[in-house]
């Protein structure tokens, strides 16, 4: 079933995120809701990781309409309260992880694992249980392997559910590979990215841009500025040109 939200595709280096794809065992179709890279800063040179493209069910919006409608993409982009709600939103996300250099399942889970455990710590609630999902979740990338053109796919389903995926940047697999049950895991991965201190500023500044434009049509049919972000992340500028609003996003020109 197609989504009923229309929105345009984002190129992030080799790889362009389509505006709408069906994850593995669903029959939905969820819409492109930001993208962005990871990357580190090596001796004064920006060297992108994995290009990140997250998409939501159409019910996402609706959902976070009652509170965030009427922000700018700057207020959003600032709020972390806004992300949580976001992370925590009784929507479905999926999330998918195009490799840009090799990398391996262990050098990924490890990483991923720590982030998500100090985000817990943070917040006092590292259990048992959640131990246990990490250790899963290790195991499950133990022996894979990441060459560039691969994706590590991620469903986030309420209350509790992880779905894991393993693809092609172009071609989505039908089927998942394993599925964790555990909440706090299924909420801090999608956190870990987009979160106070998640690894891709630039996929949160995209995230901010168009949920501010798909919560706020009419502002941005009239032309409001937006955000701008530096060093190759997320950009966002609208302006009226005969009538009509033209939106540049990642260099991807929209004119509705």
């Amino acid at each position: 079933m197609a989504s009923l939200i229309t929105v345009s595709s984002i190129a992030i280096e080799d790889f362009v995120f389509p505006p709408s794809v069906r994850p593995p065992a669903t029959e939905k179709s969820f819409f492109l809701g930001g993208a962005g890279v990871r990357g580190l800063t090596i001796q004064g040179t920006f060297i992108s990781f994995t290009a990140i493209g997250i998409y939501f069910e159409e019910t996402a919006v609706a959902s976070l309409a009652d509170k965030w409608k009427g922000k700018s993409a700057t207020e959003l982009a600032e709020s972390v309260e806004f992300f949580r709600d976001v992370v925590t939103g009784q929507f479905e996300k999926f999330i998918q992880i195009s490799m840009l250099k090799p990398l391996t399942g262990a050098q990924y889970s490890e990483k991923v694992s720590e982030n998500c455990v100090a985000i817990w710590k943070a917040i006092g609630i590292y259990s048992e249980a959640d131990e246990k999902a990490i250790e899963k979740f290790t195991e499950i990338f133990k022996e894979q392997n990441f060459p560039p053109g691969t994706s590590i796919l991620f469903k986030q389903c309420a209350p509790k559910s992880l779905r894991i995926a393993f693809g092609k940047h172009d071609a989505i697999p039908e089927a998942d590979v394993a599925v964790i049950e555990n909440g706090p895991l299924s909420q801090s991965v999608l956190e870990s990215i987009i979160g106070k201190n998640g690894v891709s500023p630039a996929a949160r500044e995209s995230l901010a841009v168009r949920l501010h434009e798909l919560l706020n049509p009419t502002k941005v049919a009239n032309g409001e500025a937006e955000i701008k972000v530096a060093n190759g992340e997320a950009k966002a500028e609208t302006k009226v040109a005969n009538g009509k609003a033209e939106t540049k996003e990642n260099g991807v020109e929209i004119k509705e």
